[in-house]
């Protein structure tokens, strides 16, 4: 299982969708939605850049959540998505106060 696989399928359960209806809400085409979606969770295929995006976007998630190869990250990111542009704002200053290391 690769790491795009591994965080689609939580992404998807977490959010409460059938791989069937996530693929078709990200637009694809409804007869093969639910093969490409198990495809992609098995790691057989990955999903193009366009389709993560739109993927990302029925799921609330940055597109970038999927390519984080370590938990830490990827759970700053899908809390971070969630945050107003002001407070997205903030926590980048407090990073780069917490990250100077003088």
């Amino acid at each position: 299982m690769t790491t795009i696989s591994k965080r689609l399928k939580e992404a998807r359960k977490a959010a409460g969708y059938s791989q069937e209806r996530l693929g078709i809400e990200a637009g694809i085409e409804p007869a093969s939605a639910s093969a490409r979606m198990n495809q992609y969770e098995k790691g057989v295929h990955e999903p193009g850049v366009s389709t993560m995006q739109q993927i990302a976007a029925v799921l609330n998630l940055p597109a970038a959540y999927f390519y984080c190869e370590d938990d830490e990250t990827a759970h700053l990111l899908q809390h971070f998505h969630c945050l107003t542009k002001a407070d997205r704002k903030q926590v980048v200053n407090l990073a780069k106060l917490l990250a100077f290391c003088g």
